[in-house]
């Protein structure tokens, strides 16, 4: 890292960047041990395995990712090393399963054990030691998948081990505090039944939500009435016992020594609560951003029983990883409308932004998203580098050749605009027209429809295509676009601005309100396909 991008970073307005200044005036000269030397400091994200990982999972690590190494720009010495940090995965399968997953085989399985920690429900799989273990798993994979550098840590592991069995000794040393925190917060019928510790029956193995009494907070004893009505003295250590969520929380921040956790603006009021814990248990809460939740195409928001919400595989079978990360990093305090259509324009602004890296001075460059997706997971490179065509154009050439399109087909289109048109030298494009090809399958193809082309538009279509009659095959984009915009201009065909022009073009040709540099498609599809698209048009 150079001096003038350390020196940058101190003030750069880039949200990671403000996001990692809170730890460091949290932490001034670094977090250190009771002997001084500099220790890690620690960024956790959570999950709930009850469910498959998601995009919101993808966009939480993502984002820690990114203010993580913001920290350790901020805090890098000469050589350019930064201050330790980790970062863990928690997964938090200690939790009571409260209803049957849709997305599941065997329900039956996952039927017989309603209530029961998800470590200790067969998995419905059978593929795994328990459901729990199945969808930690996945999740594993998921970030793998991604090149994510985390270490896993789930719940189960941490109170069955015994591992939080101090931090659960101070819950109930605290235990009149919590509740002074907690009860304050909830409805009179809730406040008789609301306990932050919740045993596990010794009767059925279920988590139960029943009050508790203190017997002796340093052997973990309490008293509980049992799911068959019977009274029961029970030590809450070593995997006896859950704590309710907001507890559970802040008691996992003290326990691990966590510093910064981020969270959606549904967890508002849950981030205020179990910081006052984290504090009534001698901790300090982490630092954290609050980010706001996604909206469907209606302005609504994403709900998995709706199933509005648009899947992470269905935002890579659209578009690219890369495109993803370039989405969720900007604006996260703002709202974001998350369905196909915002696909195509991140994926093309990705590429705009990582071309413009080079050319911008270094203060911009740390506002540029780019700049830290690609070392979101170390010194990627890349800086620069650019498309030959964009996703859009893509689109334009992919929604011509109509939903039976081809890989091979589009290949052999682009030859006529990029040089050395051969997808292992343009890894990139070939898996972006692999993402075009299904976009314009499942959502261009079924709405295209080509309009007759009024008396005016007909007379300027037909002076074009006499235009390109006269142009040579390998005229470049820039030539062709001028021969469009002369007769666009020319007021024999009586369009008022050439915005008239470009629409009658995409709505005549391509069957769109909207579309391409026409230029730019015309020498990508080729002068004589053009043509005969023009053709076409004018015999209606």
């Amino acid at each position: 890292m150079t001096n003038a991008v350390f020196t940058a970073a101190q003030t750069s307005k880039a949200w990671p960047f403000e996001e990692a200044r809170k730890l460091v005036k949290r932490f001034p000269g670094g977090k250190k041990d009771a002997e001084g030397n500099l220790v890690p400091v620690l960024f956790e994200t959570g999950y709930g395995p009850s469910g498959q990982p998601h995009i919101g999972t993808f966009q939480e690590v993502l984002r820690t990712t990114l203010v993580r190494r913001a920290y350790e720009a901020l805090t890098a010495d000469e050589t350019g090393q930064g201050h330790p940090t980790r970062l863990v995965a928690f997964s938090d399968d200690m939790d009571g399963l409260r209803k049957v997953p849709d997305n599941v085989p065997n329900k039956d399985v996952l039927s017989a054990n309603l209530g029961k920690p998800l470590s200790r429900i067969p998995d419905p799989f059978g593929t795994h030691e328990s459901f729990a273990h199945h969808n930690n798993a996945m999740l594993r994979d998921f970030l793998d998948r991604f090149g994510f550098d985390y270490e896993f840590v789930s719940a189960s592991d941490r109170y069955n081990s015994g591992a939080f069995d101090d931090a659960l000794r101070n819950v109930l040393r605290h235990f009149d505090d919590i509740m002074g925190i907690m009860l304050p917060t909830l409805r009179e019928e809730r406040r008789r039944t609301y306990s932050p510790v919740l045993p596990v029956s010794p009767s059925t193995g279920e988590v139960l939500q029943v009050p508790i009494e203190v017997i002796d907070a340093e052997a973990g004893l309490v008293r509980f009435t049992d799911a068959d009505g019977t009274i029961v003295e029970q030590s809450i250590l070593g995997g006896n016992s859950k704590l309710q969520w907001k507890v559970d929380w802040a008691m996992r921040w003290v326990a691990l020594g966590v510093d910064y956790e981020m969270c959606g603006k549904d967890l508002t009021d849950s981030v205020r609560e179990s910081g006052k814990i984290a504090r009534a248990l001698g901790g300090r809460p982490p630092e954290g951003l609050i980010y706001e939740l996604f909206l469907d195409e209606n302005g609504e928001k994403i709900s998995k029983s709706k199933g509005n919400g648009l899947t992470i595989e269905q935002w890579l079978t659209y578009g690219s990883e890369e495109s993803l990360g370039f989405y969720l990093f900007r604006e996260p305090k703002s709202a974001k409308s998350l369905h196909p259509g915002v696909i195509a324009r991140a994926v093309d602004e990705y590429w705009q932004f990582r071309e413009k890296i080079p050319a911008q001075p270094v203060e911009q460059q740390l506002g540029n998203p780019v700049w830290h997706l690609l070392r979101a997971n170390g010194e990627a490179g890349g800086e620069g580098e650019a498309l030959p065509v964009t996703y859009g154009l893509l689109l334009n050439l992919v929604g011509v050749l109509g939903a039976n399109a081809t890989r091979e087909q589009v290949w052999s289109y682009l030859a006529n605009y990029v040089e050395n048109a051969d997808p292992a030298a343009h890894p990139a494009l070939d898996g972006l027209v692999t993402n075009a090809l299904a976009y314009n399958r499942d959502f261009v193809a079924p709405t295209l429809q080509r309009r007759k082309p009024e008396e005016n538009e007909a007379r300027a279509l037909a002076a074009l295509d006499e235009e390109l009659a006269a142009t040579s095959d390998d005229a470049t984009a820039e030539l062709i676009q001028n021969i469009v915009y002369e007769i666009g201009k020319d007021p024999h065909y009586g369009f008022e601005s050439l915005r008239d022009w470009f629409k009658a073009l995409y709505e005549t040709l391509l069957g769109s309100s909207a579309g391409p540099r026409m230029g730019s498609f015309i020498a990508l599809y080729g002068i004589a396909n053009t043509r005969a698209l023009i053709a076409e048009a004018l015999e209606g």
